[in-house]
């Protein structure tokens, strides 16, 4: 078992649909810093967080969903001084969609399409959410006679009823921590706006009115990246997305993805997306 895991359960894989239960007693940070190609649901069983989702930070608490889209840069902190938590985290693709409810895609992923990164549901819904997962995971830990039936409904449920809701209700607004907070957030925007260009630390603490070492260590403090790290994860999943959707030569998309050194892409870009551009291409 990981360190620092008390309880862990898992079914199914990220093939089509993976769920997983764990329960920590200590601090945890993430230390990978990543996107995938599918969606992700965190629910927060008990403890508080502090989640880090395309370009802002937010202090996730027991009861909250969290809806991670395909591609979104994402990274969980711990929350100060709160070092035990449960989550269980939903990850499923768009053929478990289309296998069990093709005919209602476009309701179900409604908390993706519409960017809801945080949902803080009224108390009688959240606790038709919980019960939604605990029964999911008491199904899991006992294992009766078909067992495997109930998480995947279950996540059906789970989406039907957190879209059940959007489309009824504006979700309450989920307000900056401080206006530090505040400027981070719009710093990470401009940099996923422009990261094809030669950003330089200096260059975004001058725009911005800061000072280069406060950047620096604030930017770290809250979004759990580097200014540097989050530059090259941004500038990678561009890379992919060209790979994937275009038929430009792979030394033009190092290029439009912000890198001015080819070598330097190529050895970037496996040791994020474990296989050389070329590989990730072909495997597409």
């Amino acid at each position: 078992m990981e360190p620092n895991i008390e309880s862990l359960l898992k079914f199914g894989s990220v093939n089509e649909l993976y769920i997983e239960y764990v329960k920590r007693q200590e601090p945890f940070t993430m230390t990978d810093d990543h996107f995938h190609d599918y969606y992700e649901i965190y629910y927060m069983l008990s403890g508080k967080r502090i989640y880090f989702i395309q370009d802002r930070s937010y202090s996730v608490e027991q009861g909250d969903l969290v809806f991670i889209a395909k591609q979104n840069v994402h990274k969980t902190m711990h929350a100060g001084s709160t070092s035990s938590h449960e989550r269980v985290i939903v990850h499923f693709n768009d053929s478990f969609i289309a296998a069990n409810a093709s005919d209602c895609a476009d309701l179900l992923l409604l908390p993706f399409t519409r960017g809801i990164h945080v949902l803080r549901l009224p108390r009688q819904e959240q606790l038709a959410v919980d019960q939604t997962v605990r029964r999911m995971l008491n199904e899991l830990q006992r294992k009766p006679s078909g067992y495997q039936l109930v998480p995947r409904a279950g996540v059906i449920e789970l989406l039907l009823q957190s879209s059940r809701y959007l489309e009824q209700h504006d979700p309450p607004p989920l307000h900056h921590a401080t206006p530090i907070h505040a400027k981070i957030s719009d710093i990470v925007r401009y940099m996923n706006e422009h990261f094809a260009e030669p950003l330089r630390l200096q260059q975004l603490a001058d725009l911005f009115f800061i000072s280069p070492c406060h950047l620096s260590r604030t930017f770290k403090e809250i979004t759990g990246f580097t200014f540097s790290d989050y530059l090259t994860i941004t500038r990678i999943k561009e890379a992919q997305r060209l790979l994937r959707e275009t038929e430009l030569a792979i030394t033009a998309i190092a290029s439009a993805a912000g890198f001015d050194n080819f070598s330097h892409f190529g050895k970037t870009f496996k040791r994020l997306a474990r296989v050389s551009p070329r590989e990730y291409r072909k495997q597409i």
